[in-house]
């Protein structure tokens, strides 16, 4: 464990190290590497050990190791070091470092080292990650280590979950490449709302898209409300399964979202296999039970997803919680350049021109032309 030898290696050299992470068992895996590797001069006395306040010291002197659970100011607030370690800094909050943690260091010219995941999106670990790849004054040193590099994951295992992973998930997570969302995608991360809480919603759809690439099937359920004279939009769901599942899982799936998010309708594209996502959802459990509708893409999915594009934009579109895999998608689908197919971008899409026609009042004319607004005002101009 990097952060227990760096620990060890520190604290022989005298110096007084603070670690904080974000839970308790991250703590006592930490706990565990540091007194094993101390065990010999701890039985022998030479070092203190707190069980309960999970610290080692030579007595008489400053020097230390303490670990604590930290995740903002208030919770690091409390000690001193000159060498702190912010173990899964993407999971804490910003002024853990900003308001203690660096203010701390200021009186001992005191070193840190900063441990964590990429985080989707904007956040603050990537903007820290960015100054330091770009400082050349000396004061920072960079590494990146894949999980391939890990030699405490098995090789096997490691190859059978990345089967399972998108191209995105795979660079990010496995990788630990730091990936920049691309400009010219319709969506950027700071036009996605993440809201705890919605309104009463006047009608919730789930979209389905059916895979023809990717092997993936995008499920989204989507809820919308006037607000004023505003249409607004609530992603809910995203319930798409692993990308190879087989018809019936997905339908499945499907009707399980429908029931879940106690949606008023589903629909489904059916350019691809003519009327086979009615007849898969009508074949499972519950199937017959849903009220379903079917579209088609008579337009370019650019098309299409502009007029939802631009709710977003407006602050009209809303995600209750996070959805990694679907912002993902938003943020990185090239409209004419990319090759992948965008099965939840275009399940949300579906979902969401659904509940503009309704809400709106607006006529679309025939499904067939589903995604061109004609004779109506836009809700957004």
């Amino acid at each position: 464990m990097l952060a227990a030898d760096e620990s060890v290696e520190r604290f022989l050299n005298g110096r007084r190290i603070l670690y904080g992470t974000p839970t308790q068992e991250q703590v006592d895996t930490f706990w565990f590497e540091v007194t094993q590797a101390l065990r010999e001069p701890i039985n022998a006395g030479i070092f203190y050990k707190n069980e309960t306040r999970h610290i080692i010291e030579l007595p008489g002197t400053k020097q230390r190791i303490r670990a604590k659970t930290a995740w903002n100011a208030d919770t690091l607030r409390g000690d001193f070091a000159d060498y702190l370690i912010l173990d899964e800094y993407q999971m804490m909050s910003e002024d853990a470092w900003g308001l203690v943690g660096a203010p701390m260091l200021l009186d001992n010219d005191g070193d840190a080292m900063f441990i964590y995941t990429q985080k989707r999106g904007k956040h603050h670990s990537k903007d820290l990650f960015k100054r330091a790849t770009a400082d050349d004054s000396g004061r920072w040193e960079v590494f990146s280590f894949s999980s391939h590099e890990n030699p405490f994951l098995h090789a096997e295992a490691l190859k059978e979950i990345t089967q399972d992973m998108t191209q995105l998930g795979y660079r990010m997570e496995i990788l630990a490449e730091e990936v920049e969302d691309d400009p010219r995608a319709l969506w950027s991360r700071e036009i996605i709302d993440e809201v705890t809480d919605f309104p009463i919603l006047a009608r919730i759809t789930v979209g389905v898209d059916p895979h023809a690439t990717t092997g993936q099937t995008g499920i989204v359920t989507v809820g919308g409300a006037r607000i004023g004279d505003d249409v607004h939009l609530y992603v809910l769901d995203d319930s798409t399964p692993p990308p190879g599942v087989k018809p019936a899982k997905w339908g499945t799936e499907a009707v399980a979202a429908y029931n879940k998010n106690e949606a008023d309708r589903i629909v489904g594209e059916i350019n691809h296999g003519g009327d086979m996502v009615e007849n898969v959802i009508l074949n499972v459990e519950g199937g017959k039970l849903v009220r379903f509708e079917a579209v088609r893409a008579s337009r370019g999915k650019h098309v299409r997803a502009e007029p939802v594009a631009a709710a977003y934009e407006q602050g009209r579109a809303h995600h209750v919680g996070e959805f990694a895999e679907l912002e993902d998608e938003l943020c990185n689908w090239i409209p004419e350049e990319s090759k992948w197919s965008p099965n939840r971008m275009d399940a949300l899409v579906w979902a969401a021109t659904d509940l503009m026609e309704y809400l709106s009042g607006a006529t679309w004319g025939d499904v067939d032309e589903l995604g061109e607004i004609e004779d109506f005002e836009s809700p957004w101009a």
